[in-house]
């Protein structure tokens, strides 16, 4: 009944995108009902730490974002650029650099509109630069914990503080897989834009309504980097350094801007909150019906003793599965997979949980559904009159894909196969 019930909620997972969230949170319903988990067990299976990482987060990107500081940075880089074609590709990294802090559906809503405005002065097609954005987003958002819910399901199921995402027992994290893929990438968008060589129209400079946000937001990473020394185990504090974090910004933003608290909350995106929740009872109840071990057990007869046949399997997998599907879901059923078949092979279980996490954050690059930053994409260019076809998105989305999973699964396998 289980894996029954998990198998029927990642089919409607694909079908009715929209209602993931009612589906995940049907489906730990459906389990409870039938026993298959109990009340106790569903509620252990709730990674509470992430929950508060994530809801955190969320409400400091909220108001980091009503600041206006990254439109104003993304303006002021345009007017310093020397071609069209540096100021998209700045952009870009600006993109990438926000979102490895802040979620990437957030990254995109701030950064997007700079590029409308710059495409509308220059009277070229945003298409390309609206997808460029997208996913250099998607990208970057699996370089630290609070980045992505990925990077957060990765961190509560290995035990992996802030810092760990940087060096890790040692050796480097995977951070500096996703620069390096990015490094690979943005070769890739070069050859995109390498023809508008005119210089960037000076875009007017936007006004910061308050610093105090990106304040808040440097002062969260600086105690999260702090709270790996108290709280190695990454079991409660980095969830509470968050809400923390989130509270006071709250508290800023009522007494400063007048703010209703009650509109505040109502806006942030509860959906992907309760479709965590209710993907990580699904997920407990295959883990504690055995057919985690089951499916690792099969995955590792395939594989046999061939260490890198089994690591390509999982980045293949990984970003095929992605490209269509929502990475959440499958990143939270594998992530506990990965374990046991590294145990068989005598292998560091990392080689195959980064893995992971690189083929499913950056495979839902390749197609305007595989990443809800895509799909915001998309319907902004729509609002906007500009209709996107979907080999449109392929066209730039595969290539960059390609170049980043290939960098980023190189200098995993290099570093932590030994």
């Amino acid at each position: 009944m289980a894996l029954a019930i998990f198998i029927a909620c990642y089919v409607l997972f694909i079908f009715l995108p929209n209602r993931r969230s009612i589906v995940a949170v049907a489906g730990a319903i459906v389990l409870l009902l039938v026993g298959a988990i109990s009340p106790v067990q569903a509620v252990a299976a709730i990674n509470w730490n992430v929950m508060g990482i994530f809801v955190g987060t969320l409400i400091i990107a909220d108001i980091f974002m009503e600041s206006r500081v990254p439109s104003f940075l993304a303006e002021l880089i345009v007017g310093k650029a020397k071609s069209t074609a540096w100021a998209i590709l700045f952009i870009c990294a600006l993109t990438g650099f926000i979102s490895a802090f802040v979620e990437n559906v957030a990254t995109v809503l701030i950064v997007a509109p700079i590029a409308l405005a710059l495409a509308k002065k220059i009277r070229i097609n945003p298409v390309n630069m609206i997808i460029a954005i997208a996913i250099s987003s998607n990208l970057q958002g699996a370089a630290t914990l609070i980045g992505d819910p990925p990077s957060m399901l990765l961190g509560g199921f290995a035990k992996m503080t802030f810092d760990d995402f940087f060096f890790y027992k040692g050796r480097p994290s995977i951070f500096f897989a996703v620069e390096i893929g990015a490094l690979a990438s943005f070769f890739v968008l070069y050859f995109v834009f390498r023809k508008f060589k005119d210089k960037a129209p000076i875009v007017p400079i936007e006004k910061v309504k308050s610093w105090v946000p990106t304040i808040v937001l440097v002062a969260l990473i600086v105690a999260l980097a702090l709270s790996s020394f108290f709280d190695p185990g990454f079991s409660y504090m980095a969830g509470l350094i968050c809400m923390a974090f989130a509270i006071v910004s709250i508290a800023w933003d009522r007494v400063t801007n007048k703010n209703p608290m009650i509109e505040g909350i109502k806006s942030l995106d509860w959906d992907t909150t309760f479709f965590l929740m209710g993907i990580f009872v699904l997920v407990g109840g295959i883990t504690a019906t055995g057919w985690i071990d089951v499916i690792a057990g099969h995955l590792s007869s395939l594989i046999g003793d061939n260490v890198l046949f089994g690591f390509v399997l999982i980045v293949a997998m990984s970003v095929a599965l992605s490209a269509f599907i929502d990475n959440v879901p499958f990143l939270a059923a594998m992530l506990p997979v990965a374990i046991p078949m590294s145990h068989r092979l005598a292998i560091q279980p990392e080689v195959f949980l980064f893995g992971l996490l690189v083929g499913a954050s950056l495979g839902g690059n390749i197609t305007p559904i595989g990443a809800s930053a895509n799909i915001v994409a998309c319907g902004m260019l729509r609002k906007e009159g500009h209709a996107i076809r979907f080999m449109d998105f392929v066209k730039i989305g595969l290539p960059f894909t390609l170049a980043a999973v290939a960098a980023a699964s190189v200098f995993v396998w290099l570093v932590w196969a030994r």
